[in-house]
């Protein structure tokens, strides 16, 4: 486009002025002005006809650079520092066009500038101000600019009051937010969906449920907006009964077609327990973008159905739908659970490919995924390649490097969180006592757990107390851990006493162990994996009676016993075993490899613990049952399915077997393959004949 090809007549309504105010009136020129360029023709022309001089056409040219043309501001600078005597409306256009152009700091430093040239601001400047404000959480210029609006009486004006609310809800002053909302005379739904936003914002849900039930009783119109903003809340809370009616209130009023508001439906059912409800949904919706991908597969991956959140991603990806931030936080999750190493790394590629932020949230997902299939050289990077790191990132790698045996290393980087001045909480302390359990590090743990309180104000909770049970059990100092219960400022729960029974397990102590199983029985009767321990502890010094007595009291109270499962990834597909599982597809190949694997290892020396068999399984039985453990199957398949000297990585549901650990150690040297077994209590990691836990788990 060029001016002077312009029709005359285009030109003349251009120049025509308004002669009560010596302004021009509308400007159709500017509107044809798609690109930098083509302003800058339009500002040379007003330049040379002396247009320029009409305070309206400048601002014209100054709002379509400063806020119309992308990536113009500094143009609109330029512009705007040319105006000898700029107007407000001037200011306003370039405040607003520094707050559109994330400047919100800018945008402060011209607002004072026009308060020192004495042009006073108007209503129109006050909303974009308070916006940069909000973005800068500049509190104590947001009030001083609450009380100059004041001053100036422009504070009835709905427009300066919601961003207001928004402000002093941005910088944590939900309260204020909510005087300036109850001290309006009337309030619009705009005016109502700030205050939920407000209160969204700072998390305050039920405050939000609450909020809306005034707005019922005062008949006041909700909009959908307004529905979004209280289904997450509902979500949040778990209050399905007024999400339900918020459902019914949308399929009455004909409002299925707002993708936006079902995807706050399905995240809503998802978030109470209603994931099936929540796919319903999902499946009927005509277009789903990647919010509501990332609300069903999170919704999948808290309800604990990670293979479901894993299979639909993959669908998600067949859609061609680009994932975000909340997908790749919820999928890493999923992996995470099922030791999905193969997707978890391809996640992790996907994010470099698309050069994603590595905020806090999605590295920390990130770490605690490696860490979580044994892979913690890995875990450590992504560690330090984070820009920023907060409590939970160091706490995440703390308990990564001690459920992978690296429990010196573990309280090494407490040291050094600590030198750098990031407090840590009492889920570190959890992390940082767990490194000394499985490191056997007592002295350690006794000093620590005492600076809880001492050092850092942190008064224990029982998780800190079952560490110092845990701690002193492995150690073989049950007596100790069963003082400390005793001596417990709060009940005692039944993790705890199944911590001291799990010990008790190990170094064969028959006293404590029946009086920790009675405990137990009284807080939890129906939890099968305590009488097993039982059972087991009298199985391990040859009272076998006993042991059958307790499996009987479990038949006798229908308490089925919870059976092993160990899942393996190959190829991208998870494949789930359990003991004597005949199930898989190629369960044929598989017993036949085991067989040649338990061959191999009897003459390595290899002699099978049978007291870890079923404990009705004929005598004759015995091995075969050992042989057939859920564990030994899935090593096998991975040993039939992964090239020569790859590593295989399997996950348990219990606690590994001695018989599996001791037979595990001999086939990573048979077969020169690194097993990594992460059972219910730690990390394994196999290799030459040796594993990372000492033997000590």
């Amino acid at each position: 486009m060029s001016i002077t090809s312009l029709p005359a007549k285009t030109i003349t309504l251009t120049v025509a002025t308004d002669t009560t105010n010596d302004r021009p009136r509308n400007l159709p020129i500017l509107e044809q002005c798609k690109t930098i360029k083509h302003l800058h023709q339009f500002h040379a022309h007003a330049i040379k006809t002396g247009l320029i001089h009409f305070p309206r056409l400048t601002e014209n040219i100054l709002e379509s650079a400063a806020i119309s043309l992308p990536r113009s501001i500094a143009y609109a600078v330029s512009v705007f520092n040319c105006i000898e005597q700029p107007h407000a409306a001037a200011y306003n256009i370039m405040i607003r066009g520094y707050t559109l152009n994330q400047s919100p700091q800018d945008a402060l430093c011209l607002f004072k500038q026009m308060r020192e040239d004495s042009v006073e601001p108007d209503k129109y400047t006050f909303p974009c101000i308070l916006k940069s404000c909000s973005r800068l959480r500049a509190l104590e210029e947001g009030e001083q600019i609450h009380a100059l609006i004041t001053k100036l009486g422009l504070g009835s004006h709905d427009f300066v009051q919601n961003t207001l609310i928004h402000m002093y809800a941005s910088c944590d002053k939900v309260g204020v937010a909510r005087r300036v909302f109850d001290g309006m005379p009337e309030r619009g739904i705009v005016t109502w969906n700030s205050m939920f936003a407000g209160y969204s914002k700072s998390g305050d849900w039920k405050e939000v449920v609450e909020l809306f039930g005034e707005m019922i009783d005062l008949g006041v119109v909700f909009d959908e907006v307004t529905l979004i903003s209280v289904l997450t809340a509902c979500g949040r809370l778990g209050v399905l009964k007024l999400g339900a009616w918020i459902n019914q209130y949308i399929e009455d009023n004909g409002l299925k077609g707002n993708a936006k508001l079902i995807t706050a439906l399905v995240d809503m059912y998802a978030k109470c327990g209603q994931i099936d409800t929540a796919r319903q949904l999902f499946d009927e919706m005509t277009e789903r973008d990647v919010v509501a991908w990332s609300a069903m597969i999170s919704g999948y991956s808290q309800s604990n159905r990670c293979k479901d959140a894993l299979a639909l991603f993959h669908q998600m990806q067949m859609a061609k739908v680009d994932p975000n931030e909340i997908t790749m936080v919820s999928v890493l999750s999923s992996c995470a659970v099922l030791g999905a190493s193969e997707t978890g790394k391809w996640v992790h590629s996907f994010i470099k490919r698309k050069r994603m932020k590595l905020t806090v949230t999605l590295g920390t997902a990130l770490m605690d995924f490696y860490a979580k299939c044994g892979s913690v050289e890995q875990s450590l990077e992504v560690f330090w390649e984070m820009p920023q790191k907060n409590v939970l990132s160091w706490t995440v790698l703390i308990q990564g490097l001690a459920s992978n045996g690296r429990g010196r290393e573990a309280l090494d980087i407490f040291s050094s969180m600590r030198d750098l001045n990031v407090k840590p909480n009492d889920v570190t302390f959890i992390g940082v006592l767990s490194a000394c359990s499985h490191g056997g590090l007592v002295d350690e743990g006794q000093r620590l757990f005492d600076s809880m309180t001492r050092g850092y104000g942190i008064e224990p909770r029982i998780e800190h107390y079952g560490c110092m049970v845990d701690i002193l059990g492995r150690a073989g100092l049950i007596d100790e851990a069963y003082q400390v219960i005793k001596a417990m400022p709060i009940e005692p729960n039944a993790i705890v006493w199944r911590t001291l029974l799990a010990s008790c397990r190990v170094h064969k102590n028959v006293e404590i162990g029946e009086e920790s199983l009675k405990q137990i029985v009284r807080l939890e009767p129906k939890h099968s994996g305590d009488y097993i321990l039982l059972s087991n502890i009298y199985a391990s010094v040859g009272r076998w009676e006993d042991a059958l007595r307790v499996r009987t009291q479990m038949k006798e109270k229908g308490i089925k016993k919870t059976p092993g499962c160990t899942l393996i990834e190959v190829d991208g597909v998870i494949n789930e075993f359990f003991a004597e599982d005949s199930a898989h597809p190629q369960s044929k190949e598989i017993y036949d490899t085991v067989d040649d694997m338990i061959k191999r290892l009897r003459l390595a020396g290899y002699v099978p613990n049978t007291a870890e068999a079923r404990i009705d399984a004929e005598e004759d039985e015995k091995e075969s049952s050992v042989f057939h453990h859920s564990e030994k199957l899935a090593i096998a398949f991975g040993l039939l399915r992964t090239s020569p000297g790859a590593t295989i990585r399997i996950s348990k549901n219990l606690r590994v077997c001695t018989d599996c650990h001791s037979a595990t150690k001999m086939i990573s040297k048979v077969y020169k393959r690194e097993i990594v077994v992460r059972d219910r209590n730690r990390f394994h990691h196999f290799k030459e004949g040796t594993c990372s836990c000492n033997d000590y788990w």
